[in-house]
């Protein structure tokens, strides 16, 4: 039987979305089964102690980083969030770098006074990354520790990311970053997110967790190596440290909060920038798919490349029942299907402020602009206009609440 060009189209690009969201997940957690159940059948068989012997307390210098532009509505928060977290002072320091900001964050900042607080302004706009690169160079610490201005770290989440680099294999640890929404109203990108959270979970047991969240993550800082200007470097570092192979660690407990975008109009272009930055990554990081890297290259295709060309995965899909509707009646229903699941986002975005928000159109909207938004990301990739420099996301009332730490997921 004769395969049409359109009947290819399809089952290759419905195929790669069902292997992505779907296979792959199942995959995960069927091999993470195999592998617990062999670590438990080990240790009954080998009777040995099971939790590492508690040794003496291991406290590295560890330096946490901040690269802020216009951020006065957390600034002050942020500072006083971090100089609270529980570390030894004379073991920890606090660079704050500004980012030329053209509001009142480098006067709110100025005002703090402690000895393990270091405020750097840089007088010309360059970015994050340039800013970071700056710090990094500024301290002699031996554990670096990223974050956003707007993110809140738990009492303990230093030390829950600094006790795994004892292990001298470990080259960077990434925490969980938990979103939070003033209104309590549900959103899109919380049910989104906790899917992404589970699949990082289980890659992790795999040893293959792929990039961390710029919010909350560690590295060492002799593997610190930001040498291009990455528009994501929170992907591209800790992956150059799993792919050189140094172990990449999640560690859920080492936990972070952040105001959940007060807009979609300002969480969509910040996933155009994602986007962008993608993209990037992808063309220039080809090695990342070279399969002798097993389990690691296995990922980094269905975990985050599948999904970044998803936007053209869905087209495809869509377009080819489409067309093959008129001469199949099997893919009428695929199509209409395709169809109601759009139609569904766009009521979504209509309602949005119409009363509360549904579940039920919340999840197609965020799934539709996420994948709007990649596409976009791509356009802006090859057209050269996306710079490494960010605007930060608006803040609403409910950033502040959460600086406070009065609002919770």
């Amino acid at each position: 039987m004769t395969i049409s060009l359109a009947e290819a189209a399809f089952w290759l690009a419905a195929g790669a979305l069902i292997w992505s969201y779907a296979i792959y997940p199942l995959l995960l957690f069927f091999l993470a089964a195999v592998r617990q159940t062999w670590r438990d059948v080990a240790f009954l068989l080998g009777r040995r102690e099971r939790r590492p012997i508690a040794r003496e307390e291991f406290e590295p210098r560890v330096a946490l980083l901040v690269a802020a532009h216009n951020e006065e509505a957390v600034i002050e928060h942020k500072i006083a969030n971090t100089l609270a977290l529980d570390y030894p002072s004379d073991r920890f320091e606090f660079l704050l770098g500004l980012d030329a900001p053209s509001d009142s964050t480098a006067e709110r900042a100025g005002r703090a006074s402690h000895p393990s607080f270091h405020l750097l302004p840089f007088p010309a706009r360059r970015g994050k990354l340039a800013v970071v690169r700056d710090l990094a160079a500024a301290t002699g610490a031996q554990i670096l520790v990223f974050s956003d201005a707007n993110t809140m770290m738990e009492p303990g989440t230093l030390r829950y990311l600094v006790r795994h680099f004892r292990d001298a294999h470990v080259g960077a640890v990434c925490g969980e970053l938990r979103l939070a929404n003033a209104e309590g109203t549900p959103h899109g990108e919380s049910l989104y997110w906790r899917y992404e959270v589970a699949l990082k979970f289980l890659e992790n047991r795999l040893n293959c967790v792929l990039g961390a969240n710029g919010a909350v993550y560690a590295v060492r800082r002799e593997l610190f190596c930001a040498d291009r200007r990455w528009i994501v470097e929170d992907f591209q570092v800790p992956m150059e440290i799993r792919h050189a192979g140094h172990r990449v660690v999640y560690d859920p407990e080492a936990t972070a909060l952040e105001e959940a975008a007060p807009s979609l109009a300002a969480e969509f272009w910040r996933k155009v920038r994602i986007g962008a930055g993608a993209f990037q990554t992808f063309f220039a990081n080809l090695h990342f798919l070279n399969p002798l890297k097993g389990m690691l290259a296995l990922a980094y295709f269905s975990h985050k490349v599948l999904r970044w060309f998803g936007p053209f995965f869905l087209l495809s899909t869509w377009a080819a029942s489409a067309v093959l509707s008129q001469r199949h009646p099997v893919y009428v229903g695929t199509f209409a299907a395709q169809t109601a699941f759009y139609l569904l986002a766009l009521a979504g975005l209509a309602g949005r402020n119409k009363g509360p928000r549904s579940r039920l159109l919340a999840l197609p909207l965020y799934f539709c602009a996420v994948n709007l938004a990649l596409l976009l990301g791509f356009l802006r990739w090859m057209s050269g206009r996306q710079q490494t420099k960010w605007a930060a996301t608006p803040r609403s009332a409910g950033a502040t609440a959460v600086a406070k730490g009065n609002v919770h997921e």
